[in-house]
This record gives C-alpha cells, structure tokens and sequence, in this order.
C-alpha cells in the first residue's frame, strides 16, 4: 500500500451492496443459505450481463467494456 486509504476507495462496492440489497435481498425470503447463495449468483451474472445502465449508454457493464475495446 502507497498511501493512505480514504471513504471514496469504498464508494462503488458500497453503491454495489446497496443495490443488491433492494434488488435482492429486501424483496425475497430465502429457506437456506445455499439457496440464498444461488440467488447471489444468479444476481451477480444478471448485474453484469443484464442489467442496463444509463451512465454507460444504455448497455450492461459487460457489452460496454466490449464496446470500449473495440474502439
């Protein structure tokens, strides 16, 4: 570590967490942890894959990062 770490190091998982607990974890009720980890994963790929946002474009994180590679 170069340097001292500060809150902002912590915004995006921080925004990251937020989001999965409305989307996820405040609207389901899980019977076990595994199905609650199940979930997670489904969440996790349907975030990156699925999930459009309008400050990247209107794409998912996955299709703009393909996007900015191919510029």
């Amino acid at each position: 570590m170069s340097r001292k770490g500060n809150c902002l190091d912590n915004a995006m998982m921080e925004n990251f967490f937020g989001l999965m607990k409305n989307e996820l974890l405040y609207i389901n009720k899980f019977s076990s942890i595994e199905d609650f980890e199940e979930e997670l994963r489904k969440y996790i790929w349907w975030y990156n894959n699925k999930r459009i946002k309008l400050r990247l474009k209107g794409m998912s994180p996955v299709q703009y990062r393909a996007h900015t590679n191919i510029n």
